[in-house]
């Protein structure tokens, strides 16, 4: 817990935003580093895993399922060459929107909330399903949503772990990174 709240500053640095590398290799291995190597998913993972734990209950496993099974989805559109219309402001949008939700500590019931997570989270598997290496793409899927399902149980421990204060402030910081990196 200690080191989640050491490091989860630095992935308010806009400076690594959409710096992504091995989208050409269809590893495993390639597909886990992926998630972590853009302070864009960084944020926009442990924000849902923050407004889960803020929100409690049933959304403590439901919003990570849906925003994993959407990116997979996502994903598999992107690779089959599918449209999705402004995927980058959306991508930044989940992480602006996410933490203002989180800030602002707004009480969204679970079927309001769902939607909205799918839509984050397909577009996120979108962008890397278009970018995604030619060959070896379940192994790559594999290991991005594993990677992406662990940075939501960083999120939901961190926001476990933290007072409501405290947590709110968290939902505060990823929102104006999400602007800082829209305005970068």
């Amino acid at each position: 817990m200690r080191i989640l709240r050491l490091a989860l500053p630095l992935t308010f640095l806009p400076t690594l935003a959409l710096a992504h590398a091995g989208h050409d290799q269809g590893t495993f291995a390639a597909g886990a580093l992926h998630p972590v190597g853009g302070s864009d998913h960084v944020l926009a993972m442990v924000a849902v895993g923050l407004l889960a734990a803020q929100m409690g209950g049933r959304a403590l496993w439901a919003a990570p399922m849906a925003f994993v099974g959407a990116m997979v989805a996502g994903g598999l559109l992107g690779a089959g060459g599918l449209p999705f219309p402004a995927v980058e402001p959306m991508i930044l949008a989940s992480i602006i929107v996410l933490g203002t939700i989180t800030a602002l500590a707004a009480r969204l019931p679970l079927t309001a909330a769902l939607p909205m997570i799918v839509l984050f989270g397909a577009a996120h598997g979108w962008a890397h399903g278009a970018e995604g290496p030619q060959s070896g793409l379940a192994l790559y899927a594999l290991g991005f949503a594993l990677v992406t399902a662990a940075l939501h149980v960083a999120g939901i421990a961190l926001g476990k772990g933290l007072g409501a204060l405290a947590l709110r402030a968290m939902g505060g910081m990823a929102t104006v990174a999400g602007l800082a990196l829209a305005f970068a």
